[in-house]
């Protein structure tokens, strides 16, 4: 009975110009990372999200879940590869044994500043390890900035490498951080972040290593007043998407996202650098010593078997010579 008068309808419709069409459903996609809602990786997503939305007039967005909301980063790697999770933010030094072409960028010094750093990154050599993560079931979109890493200590300052000797260190659950302090002449102990600040009060470990806005944060200043300047690591975030999802976006929604992931670089950095200012200025009113280390040489020299074990491929080890040729 009702049909009559949809096909009615339709022909009203035609008559007086009117053009029916289904709705565009909107979306958003749930992105996850595990540092805090203020954390410039967070902010610079949000505002990715917020380019995405206006750039598709609402068709899509990012939904940012902070603070590990959605677990671990090793947990959220494998939503994101059978698809359960559309984005994350993730350290690349976490994909090591999942890709090995971010082993390139996770190497010790192997970046001469934070410029050199970006402008690799920027170019053809970061976008040849963003696509190796597609055989892995990711999307590499663009990498964002994690600072440099530097040694803090408990109980005296770091400024030659023999002062690291024998020293607990505690590292990421890691085999390359445990090999490059082993390097160092130190004692290497993994544990999870949050175990950090207890085991530098109880004198578990004698120091960790972080860049300044985690050392600030964790309040690891607090117990460990020297922050020695090694600046050993410069490893990038990296934001990734699940290639099962974007699979069955169209190749214009794909463009835009990776666009829009593209154009939030430049903010997240900007952030990141004001951050870097703030964590250093917080942690010196808190007592801590900046230790600067004058001759880095020893301690480059050092990270030679660590290349060897690590960078054990020829395409590694072009890409680690393209990396450090790179003006």
């Amino acid at each position: 009975m009702f049909y009559p008068l949809r096909k009615g309808l339709l022909a009203i419709g035609a008559a007086i110009g009117l053009v029916i069409t289904q709705p565009v459903l909107a979306r958003d996609f749930r992105s996850a990372d595990n540092q805090p809602a203020d954390y410039p990786t967070v902010e610079a997503v949000r505002e990715m999200a917020k380019a995405l939305k206006e750039q598709s007039k609402g068709k899509m967005g990012v939904k940012v879940f902070a603070s590990g909301a959605l677990g671990s980063e090793r947990d959220t790697i494998e939503q994101l590869k059978i698809g359960g999770l559309d984005m994350m933010r993730i350290n690349a030094a976490v994909l090591n044994n999942i890709v090995p072409e971010t082993l390139a960028v996770s190497m010790p010094f192997v970046f001469r500043s934070t410029e050199h750093m970006r402008h690799v990154l920027d170019g053809p050599i970061g976008d040849e390890v963003l696509a190796a993560m597609e055989s892995q079931g990711m999307v590499g979109l663009a990498f964002y900035d994690s600072g440099a890493r530097s040694i803090y200590t408990v109980k005296k300052p770091v400024k030659s490498l023999a002062d690291l000797k024998h020293m607990k260190i505690r590292v990421q659950q890691s085999d390359l951080y445990v090999s490059m302090i082993e390097a160092l002449g130190a004692n290497p102990t993994p544990m999870p972040y949050g175990e950090v600040y207890t085991a530098l009060k109880t004198g578990i470990v004698d120091g960790a290593e972080n860049n300044w806005p985690s050392y600030e944060s964790s309040r690891h200043f607090e117990a460990a007043k020297y922050y020695n300047l090694t600046e050993h690591s410069m490893v990038p975030e990296v934001l990734v998407f699940s290639k099962k999802v974007w699979d069955n976006l169209s190749k214009d929604d794909q463009a835009l996202i990776r666009k829009t992931a593209k154009e939030s670089v430049p903010y997240m950095r900007k952030l990141w650098d004001e951050r870097e200012v703030k964590s250093r200025k917080i942690v010196e009113a808190g007592g801590a010593q900046v230790i600067a280390i004058t001759d880095k040489k020893p301690f480059v020299d050092a990270m030679a078997p660590v290349y060897a074990k690590f960078a054990n491929t020829p395409k590694l080890q072009d890409l680690i010579k393209r990396i450090r040729d790179a003006k």
